[in-house]
């Protein structure tokens, strides 16, 4: 397909995409099935091209005057892939299967677009109902903020030191441009090509077969490290979905102590099963979903909460969600999240430690959770979010986390725009009674 026929179809994608009201995921599967001739990668600039388009949808839509998928994809192509209009005219004229001409208005805002005069919403391409969460959160940083959660995401690795040391693992995979992350101990970094976007397809290099590495996001790595898990510990990852942080917590206690995962959702936990095993971890124990957890009324040293919550803070990932995240789910998420909190404490012996974490980068999911639930409940204290980083971090690494991230009333706050990670906010809470 030529790159103007990938623009087309990209359009019909983003278009079946608001007829069907339907995530991004499957509405790219359905147009390759129904497009046979289209190559793998063909199907791989294609989707690029949507997932381009619903980054900077909306200053995208402000620069062309409407929000059709035409204006919304043409749009994203001039402005961002660097393409004046008379470019993006001269790609698409007289080529089969391209969109149909620029008009001479889309040449003009293409060349002559300035978000400077446009809202706040618009120029850090989020909605509009949610710029006073993020201006609550990031003050006059907000719009940058935003900016910085419609770029293309790195791919982020975790070495498993159960098996491997990182200079292994990166001689491995030096073909791919793997290198250390700037804080995670363990991480490796494989950064997002300008061309084209896409990651190397990791899973089939024969070091993750062998469970040398996983794929984890910088910032979720550092979460799992400010749980404090020490060898020999009983430690409860009461969401533990696929089990990304319990791997790395399992990694942390050297294969001593115990980790116990479950979640609520068995479908969610599902992979972990693998994972574990491909890991060599021996001290995780899956809880499945709707099993009772009395036996561990009082015996854990950490709980971790990992909650659901509206994913802001993956936005980079999954830009699609964004559009889609609606006041009806934020509540929802808040009402889990208390749930949640208020369920973990019966688990904590007397010092033990209450760790939340969340991918939200909205104080309501975040610092208003903590405040509420401290003035709730008797015996549960906030750390200090400065002591909590350099106490679970080290003396290295604290103190240049704590300074390049956003410290809240009750927590850390991780952003793509201060530490280059994915969106995270984590507090660390003990009892105290």
């Amino acid at each position: 397909m030529t790159p103007a026929a990938r623009l087309a179809a990209a359009i019909e994608v983003v278009a079946d995409m608001e007829t069907r009201h339907r995530p991004v995921a499957g509405a790219l599967k359905d147009w390759g099935l129904s497009h046979r001739f289209a190559g793998s990668k063909d199907r791989a600039a294609i989707g690029n091209i949507v997932y381009d388009t619903l980054r900077w949808r909306s200053s995208s839509a402000w620069a062309m005057g409407e929000e059709s998928p035409r204006a919304l994809v043409l749009g994203m192509a001039g402005r961002h892939w660097g393409m004046d209009g008379a470019r993006l005219a001269a790609l698409i004229d007289g080529v089969p299967h391209a969109p149909e001409l620029l008009t001479g208005t889309e040449r003009e805002r293409i060349d002559t677009a300035d978000l400077s005069t446009a809202p706040g919403h618009v120029r850090a391409d989020i909605p509009e109902w949610l710029a006073p969460h993020f201006e609550r959160s990031f003050g006059d940083a907000w719009i940058a903020e935003g900016v910085a959660l419609a770029l293309r995401p790195p791919l982020d690795l975790r070495v498993n030191r159960l098996k491997a040391d990182r200079d292994k693992v990166m001689k491995s995979l030096g073909k791919l441009g793997a290198a250390e992350t700037t804080f995670a101990p363990d991480g490796l970094r494989i950064a997002a090509t300008e061309k084209d976007g896409r990651h190397p397809n990791v899973q089939v290099e024969p070091a993750f077969q062998r469970g040398l590495f996983e794929i984890q996001d910088e910032g979720s790595q550092l979460a799992a490290l400010m749980v404090g898990a020490k060898p020999g510990e009983q430690v409860l990852d009461l969401c533990a979905g696929a089990g990304g942080k319990t791997l790395a917590l399992a990694a942390a206690m050297e294969n001593k102590g115990q980790i116990l995962a479950t979640d609520s959702d068995r479908t969610r936990l599902a992979p972990i099963f693998d994972r574990l095993k491909r890991a060599g971890t021996r001290n995780g124990q899956v809880r499945p979903a709707g099993d009772s957890l009395d036996d561990l009324d009082g015996k854990m040293d950490a709980v971790l909460i990992d909650a659901p919550c509206t994913g802001t803070g993956t936005w980079r990932r999954r830009p699609d969600a964004k559009w889609r995240l609606s006041e009806r789910n934020l509540a929802d998420r808040i009402a889990e999240q208390s749930a949640l909190l208020t369920a973990a404490v019966r688990y904590l012996k007397p010092g033990g430690r209450l760790v939340y974490v969340t991918c939200s980068m909205m104080p309501d999911e975040n610092d208003d959770r903590i405040a509420a639930f401290v003035a709730a409940t008797e015996g549960m204290t906030p750390v200090d979010p400065k002591t909590a980083v350099e106490r679970s971090l080290g003396a290295e690494l604290g103190p240049r986390l704590v300074a390049a991230s956003r410290l809240t009333a009750h927590g850390v706050m991780m952003t793509p725009a201060t530490t280059g990670t994915d969106g995270f906010f984590v507090s660390v809470l003990e009892r105290t009674g």
